[in-house]
């Protein structure tokens, strides 16, 4: 895998999607960025090695359901590149509790002791940020800096697919990013919006929303297979 400007190495299978987006010269900039605040001893996360690690776990053919987030979480030991996700033997925070409530009430699963998903990544779930860095305590630092375009390019490169895949937006940040994605809402795939499960909105409509099971009805239906949620 050849190593990109902010540190990262880019999967084989996405690079002709966002090969593009990581040689740009804001992307360039974004390098400079996160070296600049790595070296005035201030703590990004996730760490070196960890930022694509979304993209890392699930080449672009065995994408079959995105979830997008908005940036990683900003506590020691939370992130590890995956939209949601903590690694096991890390406090489940809130927002991934409530998933977790949900899937418990739309498909039985009983709720984990811990929060890692990459079960689900390693099935085909992909679980983007927005902005895939974030400064420790500093929630959205690194919005605007130049992981839209990347990221951006990721979604387009989902949403060209001619396998019909699943869209789950959850809150506003979410719906905006798939709006910028010409023909997300033309093509096969199934876009599904809900409230965002964080405490604050949860209870606003994503509690009920029974995506998972829409889901897999829907990957099913097209002959993808269904998600065992479970994992």
């Amino acid at each position: 895998m050849a190593e990109a400007a902010h540190g990262v190495e880019m999967p084989p299978s996405w690079e002709a999607a966002i090969g593009p987006a990581l040689a740009s010269r804001e992307a360039h900039k974004l390098g400079g960025f996160l070296r600049a605040q790595e070296d005035s001893g201030k703590s990004i996360f996730p760490p070196r090695g960890s930022r694509l690690r979304a993209l890392e776990l699930l080449p672009l053919q065995q994408v079959r359901v995105v979830i997008l987030g908005q940036d990683p979480y900003h506590g020691p030991g939370q992130a590890h590149g995956l939209a949601f996700s903590v690694p096991e033997g890390i406090k489940v925070p809130p927002s991934l509790a409530n998933i977790q409530k949900e899937l418990e009430s739309d498909l039985g699963i009983k709720r984990h002791g811990h929060g890692n998903l990459e079960g689900w990544a390693r099935q085909g779930v992909l679980l983007l940020n927005n902005a895939l860095t974030v400064e420790q305590g500093r929630a959205g630092s690194h919005q605007r800096l130049g992981w839209e375009a990347i990221t951006d390019a990721v979604v387009a490169a989902v949403a060209a697919k001619k396998d019909p895949c699943v869209f789950l937006l959850w809150g506003n940040h979410a719906r905006k990013k798939a709006s910028r994605v010409a023909g997300l809402a033309n093509g096969p795939h199934l876009v599904l919006s809900a409230p965002h499960p964080s405490p604050l909105s949860a209870y606003s409509g994503f509690f009920g929303c029974k995506h998972f099971s829409r889901a897999n009805e829907f990957l099913e239906a097209h002959g993808r297979g269904a998600i065992d949620w479970a994992q």
